[in-house]
C-alpha cells in the first residue's frame, strides 16, 4: 500500500501538476541576476498588503511590481536604480529600509529617544528612592519625637 502511494505521488509530481516556481515564471540569464531579483522581491513591500513583500503577495499590484522589477533586472538595472524607481512610483512605503532624511528622521531616531527617556526615568527614580540605605540627615527634633510618641500612645 505504501509503495502504491509513493508511486502515485511521484507520478503526480512528474505530471506537471506541481506549482510553477519563480524561476519558471521569471527566467533570468545568470545566477547573479536571479539573486538580485530575489533580493529585490524580498526588499520591496506590497503597497496593498501592508507588511508583506512583493515576493509573497498575491495582490495584482504586487504582480505588476514583480513584472517591473523583472524587466528592469533583465535590462541590467542595478538594485539602487530599481528601488529608486519603485519608491518614485509608489512612495517610500514600498521600501523596507527607508533612507535617512528629514522625512524619516523621526522614524530612525524615535527608538533611541525612547530608550534615553527610559534610562532618564530610571535614574530619577533611583535617586529619589534614597542613597541605598545611607543616612541622609533627615532626623527628628526632640519636639517632633515627643509628638510622635504621644500620638502612638493614644492609639
Amino acid at each position: 500500500m505504501l509503495l502504491a502511494m509513493a508511486v502515485a505521488t511521484g507520478a503526480l509530481a512528474q505530471s506537471g501538476n506541481s506549482p510553477a516556481t519563480a524561476q519558471d515564471i521569471y527566467p533570468l540569464a545568470t545566477e547573479a541576476e536571479r539573486e538580485r531579483f530575489d533580493r529585490l522581491l524580498n526588499e520591496l513591500r506590497c503597497p496593498k498588503c501592508q507588511n508583506q513583500n512583493i515576493a509573497d503577495s498575491d495582490a495584482p499590484i504586487a504582480e505588476d511590481m514583480r513584472d517591473e522589477v523583472y524587466r528592469m533586472v533583465k535590462d541590467g538595472a542595478d538594485e539602487q536604480t530599481v528601488v529608486a524607481s519603485m519608491v518614485e512610483r509608489f512612495g517610500e512605503f514600498v521600501h523596507y529600509k527607508p533612507a535617512f532624511d528629514t522625512r524619516t528622521a523621526l522614524l530612525w531616531l524615535l527608538p533611541a529617544i525612547v530608550v534615553l527617556i527610559g534610562l532618564l526615568v530610571i535614574v530619577v527614580i533611583v535617586r529619589r528612592s534614597g542613597n541605598g540605605g545611607e543616612d541622609d540627615g533627615a532626623q527628628l527634633t526632640e519636639e517632633q519625637r515627643r509628638q510622635a510618641d504621644e500620638l502612638l500612645r493614644r492609639q
